[in-house]
């Protein structure tokens, strides 16, 4: 939904271009149309690995039902060392979601050739590739940790603007802002210059030093989807546990 919105033509987001974009209009609106059909691809990728895994399910797994049992127990690890043994369970669909999309859109613009898809003007790409997709994850991350904050401390959350004095309001605001920026900015600056990087490397030298830098791509764009849903995790469990509040496992 909030890839949709940030997508629209006349949201202040969608001003920053770079490059031609595929356009769809609906009515007076004009919508992104290269980001959805990679981000499609993508939800298509997770949701046909999910019910083959989940098909025929063995009770000594092998092939995808191995593959994916084991990408479970990594993300649940991962929710589990930054959210708690007693808070991590309500928030990993939401973890794990973050990462095996922010993932599998990170590799799918080094391993698909979406070049070869041709479309009236712009080119298909990585969906975090464009900044509308991350700006759209990041605010996302930003609703579940003040709805965790929230929904766990009422209005007592929002103490902690106050807390230990009223003169660190502004600093309280102004970090809640960066904290989007920083998440969105990171991933789609490192995605981005990887490409570039890579499409340059094609232009000048097409046969053997592109591969190295490919390698190292999918390397780092593993690790962006890591930092992305560490960091979404780490801030909801400040927002449960508060300033200035230990945690009692």
């Amino acid at each position: 939904m909030l890839n949709f919105l940030l997508s629209l033509n006349f949201l202040p987001l969608a001003e920053l271009e770079v490059g031609n974009h595929f356009y769809w209009e609906l009515g007076s609106l004009k919508i992104h149309g290269q980001v959805f059909l990679t981000s499609w691809f993508v939800i298509a990728l997770l949701v046909g690995a999910s019910i083959a895994a989940t098909r025929n399910i063995q009770r000594v797994p092998s092939g995808i039902q191995n593959f994916m049992e084991y990408a479970l127990e990594f993300i649940r690890d991962l929710a589990k060392s930054q959210l708690g043994e007693k808070e991590y369970r309500p928030w990993l669909p939401f973890i794990g979601t973050l990462f095996l999309f922010i993932f599998v859109s990170n590799w799918s613009g080094a391993l698909v050739p979406w070049g070869l898809i041709k479309l009236p003007e712009g080119e298909l790409a990585a969906p975090t590739n464009d900044i509308n997709t991350t700006v759209a994850l990041a605010l996302l991350t930003s609703i579940a940790y003040f709805y965790a904050g929230f929904r766990k401390r009422g209005l007592g959350y929002f103490a902690k603007y106050i807390e230990p004095t009223p003169i660190l309001l502004p600093i309280a605001i102004l970090e809640d802002f960066t904290k989007p920026l920083s998440l969105s900015f990171r991933l789609f600056g490192n995605i981005l210059a990887d490409e570039l990087v890579v499409a340059v490397l094609v232009l000048l030298v097409p046969l053997f030093i592109p591969l190295p830098v490919m390698l190292l791509g999918l390397f780092t764009s593993a690790i962006q989807a890591l930092v992305f849903a560490t960091l979404a995790a780490a801030y909801i469990h400040e927002a449960l546990e508060g300033h200035g509040e230990e945690e009692h496992d």
